[in-house]
């Protein structure tokens, strides 16, 4: 249904791609009309990025808007724009000859319900992961609409199998329909290994909402055994349209933003939760659980508000420690100097020299003969902040140094600059807390910083409790960061980071327009750092590896890229783009041109350094598995 000013959300469903949406008619608008095609093609493809780029540039002079996806296995699209646009837009995809008989599905709507054009080079286009299943080779045989109500009129023996995942299934199916309890098209595989095998020699109808998923669950059947199977041609929606609501139960799932039809293919009034996007039905909506725009019976808690009273009160906690910045009134600063595996064995005045080297050696002698060199207070020490305790006597500048020892730089009545004081909770509980942390923003005391710290400002706020920082962010990069309440979480964590099974995801926006949609640098770096705190490659350094794909090419030269990094290195992100000649904008160290600035924490006023800790899952003290994420910045 056409409405005209209204903000259109499309939804992407796990598993599902938008050409499940292909058979679903729209009514027509009567002006201001957008004409939106979609279909998809399993057909041998070659020469994918040639191929990428000429669409691209077809769609671009055209006009058009919408999404492309584009595999060895052939094509799947969804575009919207003028009609005469769309008409040339088809006509140029015939050219192809493995495209020359594409039919498109239209729709009509008065708005364009597209933001940008994408083109896209997947592995697959629809999502399986069995590559013996080859539907542009072979698909099961297509059973039209009104043959399957014949058959279900007459009574017929046949086992109707629902493909779909178990939220749409819920909200409508066939009658008797089996169905598989599945939450992504790629578990298809494991839910058929489950069914029983007498059904190996029995008449099999499976069905999906347009269609696409069949193309590849009937092949796969047929090499599991099963030897009478057929597929519902043009899926729940062409039954619809040809037959009508007969032996149907419900209403049907669409990926638009109807949600669903009903076998008059009527929008109803079933919805999505907006928080945790789980299908809503009128009748549901009924429920005192259902909350628009913050909860509804499938994620609704009883502690939900008091959640949001704890965050409310922790945002109150976080102003009063941030303004003014701890930092901007003159106390005595405590700088630290660790002690690194190169400078394990030397007397403390080498090591001072060897760390800082662009200070004279006769300075840092005076430091260590004036008290301004002093030993670290013991780490675990708890009193609030701003208290001062009194220093040792003169440190040797003979005394031998070890790797991981701490020493302080005393600061008298020092001012630290400015930092973003931003922090926000996005969730916490008696084991965890979960927070974006801006930029700039250092997490631990370093250089300049000591009070403009998250660690001090967080040491403010959860006073007399001290939450445990298990991994963390670099000051130029914001972000989600997880930080625990109990040490025996902390450790528990802290060993699922060292042994990999933490999955983090980032956003960056790098120079340039990467050659290809995926990346990877298994780059080793160093394991200390150059002079200035530059970290490099490293042929025998730490293994590190990151896996990066582009989101998107932007008209001013950069791109916006999701960067996974496999290993968790100091700045390898950051280094690892900047070997694949795309350095993240905004880094003052890993510079375009493959040229070298300097790791210095950013003035708050400068352009931000757009990297961005944007999810991250793991699993809590009770073995339950913990996805977060952190809202994108502007830049993003």
């Amino acid at each position: 249904m056409c409405q005209r000013g209204c903000e259109v959300v499309f939804l992407l469903v796990s598993g599902v791609l938008m050409s499940e949406i292909q058979a679903a008619p729209v009514g027509v608008c009567p002006d201001d009309s957008i004409v939106n095609i979609s279909c998809y093609k399993f057909v041998r493809f070659q020469d994918l990025q040639q191929r990428r780029d000429s669409i691209r540039d077809k769609a671009a002079e055209l006009g058009l808007k919408g999404t492309v996806l584009l595999s060895h296995e052939g094509i799947n699209l969804f575009v919207a724009g003028v009609r005469s646009a769309i008409g040339a837009f088809v006509d140029f995809l015939r050219e192809d000859p493995g495209l020359a008989d594409l039919q498109p599905k239209e729709s009509v709507s008065e708005y364009q319900p597209f933001n940008r054009m994408l083109v896209k080079v997947k592995r697959e286009i629809i999502s399986f992961g069995v590559d013996a299943v080859v539907p542009e080779q072979k698909t099961s045989p297509k059973l039209p609409a009104k043959e399957l109500k014949r058959w279900l009129d007459e009574g017929r023996a046949l086992h109707l199998l629902d493909t779909r995942n178990d939220y749409e299934v819920e909200i409508g199916t066939f009658q008797n329909a089996i169905r598989l309890d599945i939450d992504h098209f790629r578990e298809f595989p494991d839910a058929v290994a489950r069914l029983p095998e007498s059904m190996k020699d029995e008449p099999i109808v499976m069905f999906c909402t347009g269609g696409i998923r069949c193309e590849k669950a009937g092949p796969y059947m047929e090499l599991a055994g099963f030897r009478n199977v057929y597929q519902l041609d043009g899926g729940i929606l062409k039954y619809f349209e040809e037959v009508g609501g007969d032996h149907w139960n419900g209403e049907c799932f669409v990926f638009d933003q109807r949600v669903a039809v009903d076998p008059a293919l009527q929008e109803t009034r079933t919805t999505q939760c907006y928080i945790c996007q789980a299908v809503v039905t009128a009748e549901a909506q009924q429920l005192p659980e259902y909350v628009p725009g913050k909860s509804c019976p499938a994620c609704f808690r009883s502690a939900a508000e008091t959640q949001e009273q704890l965050l409310a009160r922790r945002a109150q906690q976080i102003a009063a420690a941030t303004r003014p910045l701890p930092g901007s009134e003159p106390a005595l600063n405590r700088r630290p100097l660790n002690v690194p595996g190169r400078c394990s064995g030397m007397t403390l005045l080498d090591f001072l020299s060897e760390l800082h080297p662009q200070i004279a050696r006769e300075e840092w002698s005076r430091r260590i003969r004036d008290c301004v060199i002093v030993p670290a207070q013991p780490s675990r020490r708890r009193r609030r902040p701003g208290r001062q305790v009194e220093e040792s006597l003169p440190l040797s500048e003979e005394r031998i140094v070890r790797e991981g020892e701490r020493f302080d730089q005393l600061e008298e009545q020092s001012i630290e600059p400015d930092v973003s004081g931003d922090v926000t909770i996005l969730y916490e509980d008696d084991d965890l807390v979960v927070l974006n942390k801006p930029a700039p923003l250092p997490v631990h005391a370093s250089g300049r910083f000591h009070r403009n710290t998250l660690r001090h400002i967080l040491n403010q706020v959860y006073f007399p409790q001290r939450p445990h920082i298990v991994h963390r962010l670099d000051a130029n990069t914001s972000g989600i960061l997880v930080l625990c309440m109990r040490k025996r979480v902390a450790h528990m964590i802290s060993k699922q980071f060292e042994n990999r099974t933490v999955a983090k995801t980032y956003l960056a926006r790098v120079h340039g327009h990467p050659t290809v949609d995926e990346l990877r640098c298994e780059m080793s770096l160093g394991r200390e750092p150059e002079a200035g705190g530059i970290r490099l490659p490293e042929a025998d350094g730490d293994p590190a590896m990151t896996s990066v794909r582009v989101l998107e090419r932007l008209l001013d030269g950069t791109a916006l890229v999701e960067v996974i990094p496999e290993t968790g290195r100091t700045n390898q992100i950051r280094i690892h783009l900047w070997a694949l000649g795309h350095p993240i904008v905004g880094d003052p160290a890993y510079l375009p041109g493959g040229q070298l600035g300097s790791n210095r924490t950013l003035g708050l006023g400068e352009p931000a350094m757009c990297l961005h800790a944007s999810s991250i899952c793991f699993q809590d003290a009770a073995g339950a598995r913990r996805c977060y994420e952190a809202p994108a910045p502007s830049w993003a």
